[in-house]
């Protein structure tokens, strides 16, 4: 349900800025549509940046349950928010709206560590492949609640979602063990935790640090990918809302199908480190593919990356897990949340400046990120020296 949220603007907002009506929403300040577009995106994933980075580590000492608790009923606050300031045509609430929202659906982290928690009862190949299609579920029933709920307006899809996020409170309440809680106690005050307890400190360590930034990198591409790809639709293909939500959800089909019934069968004949790196230049493949314009085939791409990048995240989410599990799995899933926070902010910022130009050049730089991750991933494996 929090990847509801996350994915639900995406057939709304390129549709609504590019083509949308010239008032104080979409002009808001006098500033050009583009603009105001790479703001909405950059917002969100802003907001789940500072989420991921504590999140996960307030799970680790108050146990994963509550956390996600509190930041589910904050979250359904924040989409009811955020519908009102569609209402009201009030781009800085919306954009409030849509920073707090993703401050609450940082909670990803939580549900990662709860995956690791289950392991040796449930294989971390399975429990992580099953984690990862609920949120590529999200990414199917987001955009088309947002494209096909956007003829009854703007406001309709946020309010659904909120609305979607109750029966998940209460199974979360019902069935999920609080698990993750330290037995020692901890006599910090929460200011002085999230200080100290932040996934960055990881950065400390030097094999972290070295995976963190060639995550970094892929997922600046794997984002360049996401939050643009609609424009292209746009633009190249001339869809409107539910045709990016059709050809979205036909992406999120591919990556859940390969989450649930291809990976966890055949996963285990595989190492993490080798298959992510053939994952990679897969992705920037098929993202360079866009490049040509060419809209049945970009089209198509778009849809099938879906298989490549599910592959991917569920290796190097083992891989996180296995190699750097002594450093709790509540922060290590944080920090592996955080770079694609971090690349989600960056993209979203360069990418504004670029699609001024043209957004080709976004895709240009989102299949380089993933090829650059692809080698720096060949060369870790070959020298087999990570720290913990």
């Amino acid at each position: 349900m929090s990847t509801v949220g996350v994915a639900l603007p995406y057939p709304i907002l390129s549709p609504l800025f590019i083509d949308g009506p010239v008032d104080g929403f979409t002009h808001w300040a006098g500033l050009p549509p583009k603009l105001l577009l790479g703001i909405a995106i950059a917002l969100n994933p802003l907001g789940i940046l500072f989420g991921s980075v504590i999140l996960g580590s307030l799970s680790d000492r108050y146990g994963r349950r509550r956390i996600m608790l509190a930041t589910l009923s904050l979250a359904v606050l924040c989409y009811l928010l955020t519908a009102l300031a569609m209402v009201l045509g009030n781009f800085p609430l919306f954009a409030l709206a849509r920073l707090a929202t993703g401050l609450c659906e940082g909670n990803a982290a939580i549900a990662r560590a709860i995956a690791a928690d289950l392991h040796p009862h449930v294989d971390k190949i399975r429990s992580f492949s099953l984690v990862n299609s609920s949120l590529y579920i999200g990414w199917l029933v987001g955009p088309l609640l947002g494209g096909f709920l956007m003829p009854l307006g703007a406001a309709v899809p946020f309010m659904v979602a909120a609305a979607m996020m109750l029966p998940a409170l209460v199974l979360l309440a019902w069935l999920v063990p609080n698990t993750g809680m330290s037995d020692a106690p901890d006599r910090r005050s929460l200011l002085v935790f999230a200080r100290e307890q932040h996934a960055f400190r990881l950065l400390e360590h030097a094999g972290l640090r070295r995976v963190f930034w060639l995550q970094l990198a892929f997922t600046f591409g794997l984002n360049g990918f996401y939050e643009f790809y609609p424009l292209w639709l746009v633009e190249f293909a001339r869809l409107d809302s539910q045709g990016i939500a059709c050809v979205t959800a036909a992406l999120a089909v591919a990556m859940t199908t390969m989450s649930v019934y291809v990976w966890p069968r055949f996963g285990h004949r595989y190492a993490p480190l080798p298959t992510a790196r053939a994952m990679a230049w897969v992705v920037a493949g098929g993202i360079a593919v866009l490049l040509t314009g060419q809209a049945q085939i970009g089209i198509a791409a778009t849809a099938l990356l879906g298989l490549p990048l599910a592959v991917y995240q569920t290796c190097m989410q083992v891989y996180w897990s296995q190699r750097f599990e002594r450093h709790g799995q509540g922060a290590v899933m944080g920090l592996l949340s955080t770079t694609f926070c971090l690349a989600n902010v960056f993209v979203a910022l360069v990418g504004t400046a670029l699609i001024l130009i043209d957004t080709r050049l976004v895709l240009a730089a989102s299949a380089a990120g993933c090829a650059w991750a692809a080698w720096r991933i060949g060369l870790l494996h070959r020298s087999g020296r990570v720290l913990s």
